[in-house]
């Protein structure tokens, strides 16, 4: 257990200068435990921070701005606020607070989603729900389109890492001023961008936080925009009609899994480990006629681009990783929505607007004229540090941190391989296997989409075992992912720790976790 007394600040070398100031301006018992009421937080004095409402919210169903949904929440304090780290910043936040003879003594932040500039309000609730302060972040901007970009770089640099940073900062503050003592333990939790987040805080601040759960890490920020160039280019023809469409997709994932299902042992429309699945797309050739039935040779050669994944045309380098079998159209109907569509169904590549605003500033730049070599190399030079791609965790693992990692096989926005590219990057600098896994795990979810959804079972409880690891120094050899329909568990299935793969014993129901054990699998990527 690392407990954050104020004499220990100055041994954290990413610990911000803000709030050391801050700890030395307001004594610990002016604002503390039983003599400090929620209202009395807009009192506090932060540079750079302001507190713009702190009121007690009663429990019961709580409606998040932006939102009819309700969310069921206890008792809290809910602290509204605004800080600006820099003189273009606007960072919206809220912190919500147990009243202290119920807080577990425990502090979680949340990650953002997409481009997003809003505060995941379910993710806080839940954490809220577990006797846990948390806290969240619009991440710098409001609304979900990117010119917020357009000539403000220093909100680039709030989106891309700052935001998180400065929140968890100024709350921990405030969670002691309120609770009356430091937290216990310090989580950060993510999925989508939030799984980038993570990573880029264990590798940009290592001190911030005990344990860190990424899920779907999209770290490789601009190589995955770049792999969405490629996608669409070899998807579509020169006029931008789809050459792919739905039924072509179905086609192709049901030959999938028709090929690779039963190669972990039991056959049920997921794969296990769709890097042994040595399909060949080739078997579905027709030639040029047309039919729902087969592929075409034009289809063919789109679809054989899209396993390979973007490579430099100058250096042949590989950019990204292509997308991986069981990915092309997660589900067994073809009108479902899922797989490579949420990729391909769009009139111009995802995220076409990261090159107008945060590259090229020009909201007329043609995506069409993108260079895979000049403008890729154009773009790390100018926001590089959109992306957290350092594989050295020394830091992270030296401060006692623990880093728990999940992707989904069948998740279309973040090819599966990515993660895995990352974390073997990682075991090479941290040398070796058994070191990373001392406090780095990375868990893959066969036939799970982007952080849910997909025929796989997709929903799993990460908070619980990042807790045991760090509190009782229990690493999380399995989690235990379930699939619900109805509200109901039909299906339960062991996750193991990478690159070890769930083996069906070969007796009992293939619905039950307790029916596999985990393996060492041989990954050839």
């Amino acid at each position: 257990m690392r407990r954050e007394g104020p004499l220990e600040f100055h041994r954290r070398p990413f610990f911000s200068a803000l709030l050391i100031a801050v700890l030395a301006a307001v004594p610990l018992p002016k604002l503390a435990g039983a003599d400090a009421s929620c209202g009395s937080l807009t009192a506090l004095t932060i540079p750079q921070v302001r507190i713009t409402n702190a009121t007690d919210v009663p429990a019961g169903p709580f409606v998040a701005p932006g939102s009819t949904r309700a969310l069921a929440t206890p008792l809290f304090c809910r602290v509204e606020g605004v800080a600006s780290p820099s003189s273009d910043s606007s960072i919206g936040f809220e912190i919500w607070m147990p009243p202290p003879h119920a807080w577990n003594g425990r502090f979680q932040a949340v990650g953002t989603t997409g481009f997003l500039g809003a505060i995941e309000y379910g993710d806080m609730a839940a954490a809220l729900s577990r006797g846990y302060a948390v806290a969240g972040s619009d991440a710098g901007h409001a609304g979900g389109e990117l010119k917020f970009a357009d000539g403000h770089p220093e909100k680039i640099i709030d989106w891309s890492y700052r935001a998180i940073h400065v929140v968890t900062d100024l709350a921990k503050l405030v969670v002691r001023s309120y609770e009356g003592r430091h937290p216990d333990f310090t989580y950060f939790f993510g999925c989508n961008t939030g799984g980038h987040q993570a990573l880029s805080e264990a590798q940009r601040y290592p001190g911030d936080f005990d344990g860190i759960v990424a899920g779907a890490p999209a770290n490789d920020r601009i190589n995955e925009i770049v792999a969405y160039q490629h996608v669409w280019r070899a998807s579509h023809d020169d006029g931008g009609r789809n050459i792919l469409p739905a039924e072509k997709l179905h086609l192709l994932g049901q030959a999938v899994v028709k090929a690779c299902d039963r190669l972990d042992g039991v056959q049920d429309g997921v794969l296990e480990n769709p890097l042994q699945c040595r399909f060949d797309p080739e078997t579905l050739e027709c030639g040029a006629g047309g039919s729902t039935s087969c592929l075409t040779s034009t289809e063919l050669a789109a679809v054989k681009k899209i396993y390979e994944g973007p490579h430099n045309a100058r250096t042949g380098e590989q950019i990204f990783p292509g997308w991986p079998f069981g990915s092309e159209s997660a589900g067994p109907t073809a009108t479902q929505g899922q797989g490579w569509r949420q990729i391909i169904d769009l009139p111009q590549p995802r995220r076409t607007e990261f090159w107008n605003y945060f590259v090229f500033n020009n909201p007329s730049w043609e995506w069409r004229t993108f260079d895979f070599d000049r403008d890729l190399e154009y773009a790390n030079r100018k926001v590089g540090y959109v992306s957290a791609i350092d594989h050295d965790l020394s830091a992270f693992k030296r401060s006692g941190g623990k880093l728990l990692l999940y992707a989904g096989w069948s998740d279309p926005i973040l090819p599966g391989g990515d993660p895995i590219h990352y974390y073997d990057e990682v075991t090479r600098a941290m040398g070796g296997r058994d070191a990373t896994e001392s406090f780095a795990r990375l868990f893959m979810m066969p036939g799970v989409g982007h952080c849910s959804g997909g025929p796989g079972p997709d929903t799993i409880d990460p908070i619980t075992a990042i807790e045991a690891w760090v509190e009782k120094a229990i690493a999380p050899d399995k989690l235990i992912a379930t699939k619900v329909e109805s509200g109901k568990v039909v299906r339960e299935r062991p996750l193991c720790v990478y690159p070890r793969v769930a083996k069906y014993s070969g007796s009992g129901s293939t619905d039950v976790a307790a029916n596999f054990s985990c393996q060492m699998a041989e990954i050839k990527n």
